[in-house]
């Protein structure tokens, strides 16, 4: 059963891919036991599941799934093709660009140091997670810090600062510990060290073992060699 809201305007945001239109009531599905606020946009082909919510002035693309019982906003910017999985609130000041995955139970926060008697929401601390991250179940984004593109971030980890792109996060707190293809695949450096794992070397050159991409380190930064 689909629901019937306005849309206001078109999805055109920094950092997303352009072309989230306004669409037609009938080109999206809301499970009938969901809420949504008014000043909503959702984008074409995005489906959003049992007991959500999603709150005033949230913006979200096209193709997405949100599953049971997420809370997204006020005021937050998901991208096309977004996965968020179930038992996930995106508080105000999260962002997640195009093709990021989110998954069951993961927390984002907004408050370094809550305490229910002080009102602390002019401290808000933004969050930006860039296209194609994968975050894993039960893991925690401590809030204001950037997940890179394509970073994976594993089940249970705990992220206190920026993650670079690529990067294979685990642990509490979480370290680099490899290095990821934008498949999902780990990257294979033949000399690196494995007690070096987050180090990179400028002109190290990995290829996915699944997809033949080629991956360079160039200015100290892993990136796709094209």
């Amino acid at each position: 059963m689909s629901k019937v809201f306005s849309i206001p305007a078109k999805l055109e945001l920094p950092g997303l891919s352009t072309g989230g239109y306004k669409v037609s009531t009938d080109s999206f599905f809301v499970h009938e036991s969901s809420f949504i606020d008014p000043d909503v946009e959702i984008g074409a082909g995005t489906k959003i599941w049992h007991f959500c919510h999603i709150l005033n002035k949230t913006k979200i693309g096209k193709n997405c799934s949100l599953g049971q019982n997420v809370v997204a906003g006020p005021n937050v910017i998901i991208g096309n093709n977004v996965k968020i999985q179930n038992n996930v609130s995106l508080y105000e000041g999260v962002t997640l660009e195009d093709d990021v995955f989110c998954g069951p139970s993961m927390v984002f926060t907004n408050v370094i140091n809550p305490r229910s008697h002080i009102v602390r929401k002019h401290e808000f601390k933004p969050t930006l997670v860039k296209k194609g991250a994968a975050i894993g179940a039960n893991a925690t984004v401590v809030c204001g810090h950037v997940l890179g593109r394509f970073c994976f971030i594993g089940a249970g980890t705990v992220v206190t600062k920026d993650v670079p792109d690529f990067a294979l996060v685990v642990g509490n707190p979480g370290r680099i510990n490899g290095w990821m293809c934008e498949c999902g695949v780990r990257l294979s450096f033949a000399h690196l060290l494995s007690a070096l794992k987050s180090s990179l070397t400028e002109g190290m050159v990995s290829i996915c073992k699944s997809c033949q991409t080629k991956y360079l380190v160039k200015n100290g930064v892993l990136c796709k060699n094209e």
